[in-house]
């Protein structure tokens, strides 16, 4: 247990969360420039609110860690974080794997240093989802806001056909890709929702809350 509590110690350390706050914003920064077709592609222009899932997730885990830094909380925006950090990142793995393995290539052929990049990087989305759990201050509250976010998310995504682009080798299965989405979404919600009532020491009930009361 000692090890556990130096490793809850050193995430929670400002220089720490500094850094991760850095790494965070400049992949999100990315992860909206990997998406300026799809963006420019997309009609209406305001269904480009729901269009870049991963660096809005991100995006959501920066300004968690901007208010740690500043001795800060938001049970919403902590819910809003590990929930699509964890959903996005799995998702976007599984997807990519699921396309290279469908390919009429070889799977490692199939490939590219990008798929390689991305999986590693939408890996360590969801680790840090599960790592920065027991901080968490969210309650049910925040948990169905979240929800409802996500499952209308999903449901512009494949019924107007504005989800992430696949690879061609999955196109022809949409319609399953958008069955194990809300499947996806729905155990990401159950998950955190237990996450958010195991007792724990380290969530940060001291900091003062910011944007969300979540009382």
């Amino acid at each position: 247990m000692e090890w556990r509590m130096k490793w809850f110690w050193l995430m929670g350390q400002r220089s720490f969360l500094a850094v991760l706050f850095v790494i965070n914003l400049l992949g999100t920064f990315y992860g909206f420039y990997w998406y300026k077709n799809q963006l420019n592609w997309t009609e209406p222009k305001y269904l480009n609110i729901f269009v870049p899932d991963s660096p809005t997730a991100s995006a959501f885990f920066c300004l968690v860690l901007l208010c740690y830094l500043f001795y800060r909380r938001s049970p919403l925006l902590e819910a809003f974080a590990s929930i699509t950090l964890f959903k996005y990142g799995i998702w976007a793995v599984i997807m990519i794997v699921w396309g290279g393995w469908l390919d009429s290539r070889p799977f490692f052929e199939s490939l590219t240093w990008q798929h390689w990049m991305l999986i590693g990087s939408h890996l360590a989305m969801a680790l840090q989802a599960l790592l920065y759990a027991p901080y968490y201050t969210y309650r049910w509250r925040e948990i169905m806001i979240v929800g409802g976010w996500m499952l209308l998310n999903d449901a512009l995504d494949y019924l107007l056909d504005i989800h992430p682009w696949l690879a061609p080798s999955l196109e022809p299965f949409d319609h399953i890709v958008g069955y194990f989405t809300l499947l996806l979404s729905l155990s990401t919600l159950l998950l955190f929702a237990i996450f958010s009532m195991l007792p724990c020491p380290y969530r940060r009930w001291e900091y003062q809350t910011w944007f969300w009361a979540g009382k």
